[in-house]
């Protein structure tokens, strides 16, 4: 019986101790919108380098540079290879089509205003010491640094759901450079597009201001359409449709794209000069070809960003030998 009373107290115990912890993570998240950086850091724990103070990976700028040069499906090729299957939405309103736009992922969540949340948020809005003044959908603008793209959660609104106008939408510029991807809408589309530089990728527009939309949380996982997008993850956008990639698995999709590019363009010039069976250029090439592929890349007119260590280990892979 002493036993049983023990062991009783004992799990009493535990469950009181797992109580307070769980009472104060979930206070420590009531008294934020934004989320930590110790938070952030957590949730892209696979990214060993460096990191921006509010614990987004700080993807090298080089790497945004280089991803630019890849297409829609070689990045979902990879990532797909990777096990991320549902990182593509497609079905855009894109402001300046035909452009591509890279860069590291700001996010933030609205959702349809309630009296008692709107009021929760405001409240934690301003002991986090956000903005006062202006609307509260400003909130997220206000963090932006050079090279963030601004991603938002808009549920799909188009009437009243209008995340940013021309005025934001140059603020935005001039904080990162970049532009904006909502799964919501924007106003001032005629006005947004004179702005250089500036593009976004949304669900819509409409000439109606913002109404009855509460940003509920700030760099915290966030769903647009199918996909599951992370602060901090690198964004790849064109006219084609938008990608979100983790941020550690772009350098080695963007080096595995290069020499799939390479490869492809490499391929095209064998077929053209009708030198081989196209069975043999499509397929393991022999050592021959590989030999034909390492003189045609020496003489290779741009500069590559993949090295002559990088095109050895490619072609010594299974499947290419």
């Amino acid at each position: 019986m002493k036993k049983l009373a023990l062991r009783k107290t004992m799990v009493k115990r535990s469950l009181l101790t797992v109580s307070a912890i769980v009472t104060l993570c979930i206070s420590a998240q009531a008294q934020r919108i934004g989320s930590s950086a110790e938070y952030v850091t957590a949730l892209t724990a696979n990214w060993k380098g460096e990191r921006f103070a509010d614990g987004r990976p700080k993807v090298p700028d080089i790497v945004l540079e280089r991803l630019q040069n890849c297409t829609l499906e070689q990045i979902w090729g990879y990532l797909g290879n990777k096990g991320y299957r549902n990182q593509v939405e497609k079905n855009w309103v894109i402001l300046k089509p035909g452009e591509t736009m890279t860069g590291r992922v700001v996010t933030a969540q609205f959702m349809p205003t309630r009296p008692d949340l709107d009021s929760l948020v405001r409240a934690q809005g301003k002991a986090e010491g956000r903005s006062q003044k202006g609307g509260i959908n400003i909130w997220p603008i206000d963090i932006l640094t050079k090279g963030d793209i601004y991603v938002a959660d808009g549920y799909g609104k188009i009437k009243d759901g209008t995340l940013i106008g021309s005025s934001l939408g140059n603020a935005i510029y001039g904080k990162t450079g970049k532009g904006v991807i909502f799964y919501g809408s924007i106003r001032d589309m005629q006005e947004l597009k004179d702005t250089q530089g500036f593009n976004a990728w949304v669900k819509g527009h409409d000439p109606s201001y913002i109404k009855d939309m509460t940003p509920t949380s700030i760099n915290a996982p966030i769903r647009i359409g199918e996909v599951t997008v992370l602060p901090g993850d690198v964004v790849f956008a064109n006219e084609y449709g938008v990608v979100f990639i983790p941020a550690h698995l772009v350098e080695g999709l963007v080096s595995a794209s290069e020499m799939t590019a390479l490869r492809d363009e490499f391929e095209r010039y064998l077929l053209q000069q009708s030198k081989y069976p196209s069975g043999e250029i499509h397929g393991d090439w022999s050592e021959k070809i590989k030999g034909e592929f390492r003189t045609w890349v020496g003489k290779y007119p741009k500069k590559l960003a993949v090295t002559q260590k990088d095109i050895e280990a490619y072609l010594a892979k299974e499947g290419h030998k």
